[in-house]
């Protein structure tokens, strides 16, 4: 797997590169937002560690150019802004995961780990349905695209994994330590804020003109995908 290190700053930059290279990875490193931009349209990488203040271009403009361009290579975020609001910003920007530093070695493997498993193709043989319907909901799991009614949604890779598992298991309460472990492989405890960031942006992304909620919160406990019907 090819991964993108792209860091101003000379002593993580370089303690990421040889981590990353002992546990197997190819890793290419840059040190500014447009050396990233240009590395991923030369070198088409895996997946993208992305440091959020670097200079000429920033990795906030990175990830939004990338997405713009419908490039969907994973990105991690790596930064040292731990407010909720620069998290948040993060991922709206397309990011797929967030992780502020100091951050924990084996945390960040974890995370690439989780990242790195959805970004491989389904397999032919596990008898899952190619194509995934709630009401006017249409996920096709091969091409990883997304529909509401004639509408394509622009959703991210964690976006995708999370909805096509809550749709999978439609009419199925999911809690969160369930959903944690099945997206990120890893539970972040009660206190983490990132499922509800993603389901913000699903529902925001699925509820295009007002139309019926399809992902609902079941307090306390976690969320379910369902088609509530009118009484």
């Amino acid at each position: 797997m090819r991964l993108l290190v792209a860091e101003d700053d000379r002593a993580v930059r370089t303690s990421l590169v040889r981590a990353l290279s002992l546990e197997g990875y190819d890793v290419a490193a840059v040190t500014n937002g447009a050396e990233a931009l240009q590395r991923v349209a030369d070198g088409n990488p895996d997946l993208v560690l992305l440091d959020i203040s670097m200079p000429v271009i920033d990795g906030l403009t990175v990830t939004r150019v990338l997405r713009s361009e419908r490039n969907r290579v994973p990105i991690l975020m790596l930064t040292a802004r731990v407010a909720t609001g620069d998290r948040v910003a993060g991922l709206d920007a397309g990011a797929d995961d967030y992780l502020s530093k100091p951050f924990d070695l084996d945390e960040l493997l974890a995370r690439i780990r989780a990242l790195l498993r959805r970004t491989q193709p389904p397999s032919d043989d596990t008898g899952a349905p190619a194509t995934l319907r709630l009401a006017d909901l249409r996920i096709d799991t091969g091409a990883r695209r997304v529909w509401r009614g004639d509408i394509e949604l622009s959703v991210t890779k964690t976006e995708f994994e999370l909805l096509e598992l809550l749709v999978r298991n439609s009419g199925i309460v999911l809690d969160h330590s369930t959903i944690y472990e099945r997206i990120w492989n890893y539970d972040f405890g009660p206190d983490s804020k990132n499922l509800a960031v993603y389901i913000g942006y699903l529902r925001r992304k699925t509820e295009i003109d007002g139309q019926q909620r399809l992902i609902h919160t079941v307090r306390g406990v976690g969320y379910i995908a369902r088609v509530e019907r009118c009484p």
